[in-house]
């Protein structure tokens, strides 16, 4: 038998999510993830893979944050017309964010041509929402925990990770009986709405990811953090602004704002989740109840609807969005995109940011190159949308909000096998990151891993 894993992205860096993985003549793309963040790696998108789409057999998908499948509407545009497989809120999920972020690529490139801030006359989208919508219609779903069959000897299943709803492992069997795990993105133990990650005992081939390797989430209660910043900005009349991803950290967020509301610790404010995806998805929450964790099917036997807090408003349209501006405070925006890179959230920022009265509050990674990092390392003006902007709110972070696993839920997790993987690759990570945890896999658990470059093929 013959098989190759060649990495396609998330190589050194945390986005761009994509994995080739060939065996025995059939070709597999595990994740099919856009590139975010600086230019050099957003350039990346516009550059052929290293196979015709047309060639791949099949994609399989671990969840629907758009590092992981925002390129699927590109793939399908270049060639791809096979199956692509995920879990059913994953298919949910996908159906309703390939359209936005197609849509996000056609306005951009219109504004760009607008204000001719493009190095590219004219400045073109990567794919367009009649392209999302043609990958949308290639989705198969999939039950957690059921064995597909592939081609020539091949099977998969999915298995929890407790990352965001509908995310999954990817195992991966091979026609000799060895298996191949794909982390994707390894959510967290006792977090609110969804399931745990299950634990894994086995795996011949691992790829583990990092994003929070070098680093150790903060012990204190995200609701209580939140409670402090919601008390400041009700002494100082700002507004919090919260770019949050539209899956899963709007959702937690929400969650925790009506906790504090039911236990009658969280002063009346004005709520706004700004983003029509966000609006859809806290649905589509509500809705796979196949997901949820005990304490959410409790809130909902109890008819209480834990992810819709009172004084909420959900906008959708772009005139009840500029009409935000007129709301000067206390109150909440909550918008896309979640590192700040696109989508409403930017406008917000580009009005907010110069009061010192508001607060920007990240909740989640905020990747190199992208203006939510800039504006975490303390840039005191930031460009958006072609304007220099001063930076006098206050820029604050809740680590423990993150659905990523830190150094130390990833030891936990890897301590679950019983057999030690044959080789371990390290992806989705920056470069310090990915080293810290390196170090401590040969030093607490003697396990030995590798580090992939971008499209390096290894032989599995």
């Amino acid at each position: 038998m013959n098989a190759t894993l060649q990495f396609l992205g998330a190589a050194e860096t945390v986005t761009g999510s994509k994995h080739l993985l060939r065996v025995d003549g059939k070709t597999y793309l595990i994740d099919c993830g856009l590139f975010q963040g600086s230019k050099e790696l957003k350039e990346r998108n516009w550059k052929p893979l290293s196979i015709p789409p047309h060639e791949i057999d099949a994609v399989l998908i671990t969840h629907a944050h758009i590092d992981h499948i925002g390129y699927l509407p590109r793939l399908v545009k270049d060639g791809y017309a096979g199956p692509i497989h995920c879990t059913a809120a994953t298919a949910e999920i996908t159906r309703l964010s390939l359209p936005d972020s197609g849509h996000l690529q056609e306005e951009y490139a219109r504004y760009a041509n607008k204000k001719g801030f493009s190095e590219h006359e004219p400045a073109l989208p990567l794919y367009t929402v009649e392209d999302a919508h043609r990958a949308a219609k290639l989705l198969k779903e999939q039950k957690f925990d059921e064995v597909i069959f592939l081609e020539r000897g091949c099977s998969f299943r999915y298995r929890r990770a407790g990352h965001i709803l509908g995310s999954a492992f990817i195992e991966f069997f091979l026609p000799d009986g060895r298996n191949v795990l794909f982390s994707g993105d390894l959510g967290r133990f006792n977090t609110p709405i969804i399931r745990d990650p299950v634990t894994m005992e086995s795996a011949d081939v691992l790829l583990i990811e990092s994003t929070y390797g070098d680093r150790v989430h903060a012990k204190t209660s995200p609701g209580e953090e939140l409670l402090e910043i919601v008390r400041e900005v009700q002494q100082s009349g700002g507004m919090i602004v919260i770019p949050a991803f539209a899956i899963g950290r709007t959702q937690d967020v929400l969650y925790y704002l009506h906790e504090l509301q039911i236990a009658g610790r969280l002063p009346d404010i004005q709520v706004y989740v700004d983003s029509p995806m966000a609006v859809d998805a806290t649905g589509i929450y509500a809705r796979h109840h196949e997901d949820h964790d005990i304490e959410m099917e409790k809130l909902e036997e109890d008819n209480l609807n834990p992810l819709k807090p009172k004084y909420v408003h959900f906008v959708r349209t772009v005139q009840e969005s500029k009409k935000i501006n007129e709301d000067r405070g206390p109150g909440i925006i909550i918008a896309s995109s979640g590192m700040a890179t696109g989508g409403r959230v930017v406008h917000h920022l580009a009005r907010r940011l110069p009061d010192p009265a508001n607060i920007v509050l990240f909740v989640g990674y905020q990747a190199e190159g992208t203006l939510g990092r800039r504006l975490t390392e303390g840039a005191p003006k930031v460009k958006i949308m072609g304007d220099l902007i001063p930076v006098r709110a206050s820029v604050r972070q809740i680590g423990s909000l993150s659905a990523h696993a830190d150094s130390d839920e990833i030891m936990d997790w890897l301590r679950g096998f019983k057999v030690r993987p044959k080789a371990t690759y390290i992806v989705h990570g920056e470069p310090p990151a990915q080293a810290a945890l390196q170090q401590r896999m040969r030093a607490e658990l003697g396990w030995e891993s590798h580090v992939p470059k971008m499209f390096e093929t290894v032989t599995i």
